[in-house]
């Protein structure tokens, strides 16, 4: 059975981690030295911190890697009885490696309460003659200023147009599959910097054919035409609240899009609309607190609809 792409394609090496140079160069220092303080890798979904961290290990421990590394995703196990039990129970053991240490890899990390965040301060203290910590985040905003202090922090980026472009060339190669130039820069569009999205999509639309069109993707990805989006946005500004209804729903049932989807749509279109500044400031700001509402659980169709009066009303201002 052959494996998912994100598996398949996954970096072995530190020299093979995209768009995150600096940080690679850094992580390749410690690997010489055979020696690292506990790290934390912090920034978007698809970027590489789990993925430099398997290949810091690798290239660590050599064949011994997975003796020596110990992976837990604190968003599934998130509470202070992981930290005195499995974490306090791996910590504690002695390595047989030559290195002297072994190395504990914390997902999503920012999950963990307050609580399990101080256990494990003070587990990372006890222990760090024999293990290192490597905790990865989203936001480090959300992990303790103790935790941070204790560790080296290294910030990735969301990777640029090129380094997306790059690697959807090299697994289109690999994998045989032609891809039309529009197909290509819709999938740089919508991965964002996430190479994980990319690859996903790129699976999931050499499915079905060996040749990747801008339909084939756009159906893929769910995501829809950015002149339709346009059409909604502007037939909202000429106070036709009825029609750009309509078209809203033209958009829900034709890609299946959600509420949250569509908000962010818009927010990508409305800075190629021709309006005064100040009435973008404000139509963005809307935007934003119409995200937050159907985040936080409100009503899709209402905050949406909602969200189409504020610019029929902004255009008679």
């Amino acid at each position: 059975m052959e494996k998912i792409w994100t598996e398949k394609y996954r970096p072995e090496s530190l020299d093979e981690v995209y768009g995150q140079d600096s940080t690679i160069e850094r992580l390749k220092a410690y690997v010489e030295k055979e020696s690292l303080p506990h790290l934390l890798f912090a920034g978007p979904a698809g970027t590489g911190k789990t993925t430099s961290a398997i290949a810091l290990s690798k290239e660590m421990y050599g064949d011994e890697w997975s003796a020596n590394f110990f992976e837990l995703n604190a968003s599934d196990e998130r509470g202070i009885d992981v930290i005195r039990n499995k974490i306090k129970e791996y910590a504690r053991t002695s390595t047989m490696s030559d290195i002297g240490f072994k190395i504990i890899f914390m997902d999503e990390a920012d999950s963990l309460t307050p609580e399990a965040q101080a256990a494990l301060r003070r587990t990372m203290e006890k222990y760090s003659t024999n293990c290192r910590f490597i905790l990865s985040c989203n936001y480090s905003s959300k992990i303790i200023d103790p935790i941070q202090s204790r560790c080296a922090i290294f910030r990735f980026r969301h990777l640029n147009k090129k380094d997306v472009r790059s690697w959807i060339e090299k697994i289109t190669k690999s994998e045989g599959l032609k891809i039309d130039d529009d197909a290509k820069e819709l999938l740089v569009r919508v991965a964002d910097g996430d190479l994980r999205r990319a690859t996903n999509l790129l699976q999931i639309s050499g499915s079905t054919t060996d040749h990747l069109t801008e339909d084939i993707v756009r159906q893929s990805a769910n995501v829809a035409k950015p002149k339709d989006v346009e059409n909604l946005i502007r037939t909202a500004l000429k106070g036709d609240f009825m029609g750009a209804r309509n078209l809203l729903d033209e958009l829900l049932l034709e890609y299946g899009l959600s509420g949250e989807d569509i908000v962010k749509e818009i927010h990508k279109n409305i800075y190629n609309i021709a309006m005064d500044n100040k009435k973008k400031m404000i139509m963005v700001d809307r935007i934003g607190e119409t995200e937050f509402r159907i985040v936080e659980g409100a009503n899709e169709r209402l905050q949406l609809e909602s969200l189409l009066a504020s610019l029929c009303l902004e255009s008679k201002n």
